[in-house]
């Protein structure tokens, strides 16, 4: 409605056009989030999951989360920890082409023994391993509690191993490229909408077969995997659209964090692509998605809890304004 459209009269009763609002006003209907279960702890609406990053390379693209040094990653877990992370994502491999060649066994190296410190440090969190390879899932049974699988069951044997180890499993959409390759010339139709239509039914087809495999649905992620296959304007037309990926009924992964989407929108590098992380992450928080793999822990942990409280599935902390328990406390 244009501000100039409102019928301006004297009179106590109110314009058309107000009354209009006012009878269609109702309990707004937000996209519900799926939970996610894992190992006994539960993440929803009013408790939305911070998946933290520790990157066990020295090449990632982010520079502030490359802990190739075995002290500095285990410093990188401690911090997360302190500023809120659920659940804690470790990968052994750039996720681009960029960077240097890395094998199962040299993958294995850098996060198995890695994961079993983590495990033993800290009990209470959980793990998560980011990997395509099933070889690299095997070795890691008994401490991860998620596969992160990134690359959309490239290797098929994959949701199996992460049925066996007991863990859940994280479902990808890559546009059909393989692991490591950046998206060229990448489309998906002449309708802005096809890109939305083959994550959503990629994402369902991937959810039931690892329900097949025998994964609990609550311990299935789907996750839209924004910037994989995608151009920038892909990425933001599937994020637009995360509520028709929540109504799969699968908890949903947003994984954003100072993505090249982010970057491309504002022209900015990784460096200083917070805010533009922080916005995407409320979006996607008010349209239902249940868990955010981010850099930024603690930013990212307030700005879920705020859009919880928004949504109205997470209560204030604190709720004394304008009640006589302010009066008193400020004394006024």
């Amino acid at each position: 409605m244009r501000y100039d459209s409102v019928t301006r009269h004297s009179g106590s009763d109110p314009a058309p056009d107000t009354a209009e609002i006012l009878s269609r006003l109702a309990p707004l209907e937000l996209p519900s989030a799926s939970p996610l279960v894992l190992r006994g702890r539960r993440f929803d609406a009013a408790s939305p999951a911070v998946m933290a990053i520790v990157n066990r390379t020295p090449d990632s693209f982010f520079s502030g989360n490359r802990h190739a040094d075995l002290e500095s990653a285990k410093a990188a877990v401690v911090e997360a920890v302190e500023l809120g992370a659920d659940l804690v994502d470790v990968g052994g491999v750039r996720a681009g082409q960029e960077g240097e060649v890395v094998d199962a066994d040299e993958e294995i190296r850098r996060v198995v023994p890695f994961l079993q410190w983590a495990r033993a440090a800290h009990p209470e969190v959980l793990l998560s391993l980011d990997t395509w390879r099933s070889e690299v899932a095997r070795e890691a049974a008994g401490v991860v509690d998620l596969v992160n699988d990134t690359w959309a069951g490239h290797d098929p044997e994959l949701v199996h191993v992460a049925s066996g180890i007991g863990a859940g499993y994280v479902i990808s959409h890559t546009g059909g490229l393989p692991p490591r390759t950046d998206p060229v010339d990448v489309t998906y139709g002449d309708d802005p909408l096809d890109v939305v239509r083959d994550v959503v039914r990629t994402l369902a087809d991937g959810a039931l077969a690892a329900e097949r495999a025998g994964i609990p649905r609550e311990r299935i992620l789907v996750d839209p995997t924004l910037d994989f296959g995608k151009t920038t304007a892909h990425s933001l037309e599937v994020l637009r659209h995360t509520a028709d990926i929540t109504a799969l009924n699968y908890p949903v992964l947003q994984a954003m964090s100072r993505k090249d989407f982010v970057g491309e929108s504002l022209d900015l590098p990784a460096e200083e692509r917070l805010e533009g992380s922080l916005a995407a992450t409320a979006v996607a928080a008010w349209l239902g998605a249940t868990v955010f793999r981010a850099h930024d822990v603690r930013a990212t942990r307030r700005v879920l809890d705020m859009v919880a409280t928004i949504r109205g599935d997470r209560p204030p902390r604190l709720a004394l304004r304008g009640t006589r328990r302010d009066v008193a406390t400020n004394g006024s």
